[in-house]
C-alpha cells in the first residue's frame, strides 16, 4: 500500500500502470482533490501515449531499460521535458526504422485509397499472423474498456458481441500519420477472431458513412462517430461475418 500523499515515484508507477487496483484508486482519489498534480500526471500520460504509439512497431524487440517511459521522464526532468521527449521519439523512430516505419507508412498510404485498409492490414498482422504481440490481454485485469479509455477517452464504447459468443481477448496500440490507433481482438471458444479498430480520421477530417467492403479473405464493417473512424473486421463468408452484416448498431 502506498503512502499519502503519493510520492513522485508512486505517480510515475500510476502512469505506467504498475500499481495495484487499491493503490490506483487511492492515487485517483488524491488527484481529484489536487488539480495541479492531476495536470502534471495528465501531461506524463500524454507523453507515455506518444512514446507508445511511436514505438508500437518495435515493442517486440528485447527490453531496453533506456527506452522505458519512466526512465526517460526521470532523465529529462531537469531539461525542457516535452521538447526532449519529442526529440527522443524522433531519434528512436529514425534509428530503428524498419518494420515500424513500414507499418505506419503502408497503413496510411493504402488507407487513403479505400476505407479502413489499415484496419484490414492490422487484422492480418495481429489476429491472423501474430507478427505484432499484444500490448494488453484481457487476463491482465479483465477491463479491456478501461485499457482503451486510457488512449481514446472520447471514442465509442467497445461493441458487446457476447451474444454471438465473442469476448475481448487482447489489445494493441498502433500508429498512423494522423495519430495513435488501436485494435481490440475478440475471440470465441472456437478460436475465431473479430477485431474492433479505432483511429483518428484521415486528412481534412475525413469521416466515414456506415459501409461494408471485402478485401480478399476479410470483410470490414466501418463507420464514424465521436471524432474517430471505426471498423469491425472478420474473415469473410463465416458466421462471424454474417453476424456483423446483420448487426444494425455496434
Amino acid at each position: 500500500m502506498i503512502s499519502m500523499p503519493p510520492s513522485e515515484r508512486d505517480l510515475h508507477a500510476y502512469v505506467d500502470h504498475q500499481l495495484s487496483e487499491d493503490d490506483r484508486r487511492l492515487v485517483e482519489t488524491f488527484l481529484t482533490s489536487n488539480p495541479e498534480v492531476a495536470d502534471q500526471v495528465r501531461a506524463w500520460q500524454q507523453d507515455a501515449q506518444q512514446l507508445r504509439a511511436a514505438l508500437s512497431g518495435v515493442l517486440q524487440q528485447p527490453a531496453n531499460p533506456e527506452l522505458d517511459p519512466a526512465m526517460i521522464r526521470q532523465r529529462l526532468k531537469r531539461q525542457s521535458r516535452r521538447h526532449l521527449v519529442s526529440a527522443a521519439v524522433l531519434l528512436i523512430a529514425v534509428s530503428v526504422g524498419g518494420f515500424s516505419g513500414w507499418q505506419a507508412r503502408e497503413m496510411t498510404f493504402t488507407g487513403a485509397q479505400l476505407p479502413m485498409t489499415d484496419a484490414l492490414q492490422a487484422y492480418r498482422l495481429i489476429a491472423q499472423q501474430g507478427i505484432l504481440p499484444a500490448d494488453y490481454k484481457a487476463s491482465d485485469d479483465g477491463d479491456m474498456q478501461g485499457w482503451l479509455d486510457r488512449y481514446f477517452t472520447q471514442a465509442n464504447r467497445l461493441p458487446d458481441l457476447s451474444r454471438a459468443g465473442f469476448k475481448p481477448a487482447s489489445g494493441r496500440l498502433l500508429s498512423t500519420e494522423q495519430g495513435p490507433a488501436a485494435m481490440v481482438v475478440y475471440e470465441n471458444q472456437g478460436g475465431q477472431k473479430i477485431s474492433f479498430y479505432v483511429r483518428p480520421p484521415g486528412p481534412k477530417n475525413f469521416m466515414l458513412p456506415r459501409g461494408s467492403r471485402s478485401d480478399g479473405d476479410l470483410q470490414a464493417e466501418y463507420w464514424s462517430g465521436s471524432g474517430y473512424n471505426y471498423a469491425m473486421v472478420s474473415p469473410a463468408d463465416t458466421p462471424a461475418a454474417q453476424m456483423l452484416r446483420q448487426t444494425a448498431q455496434f
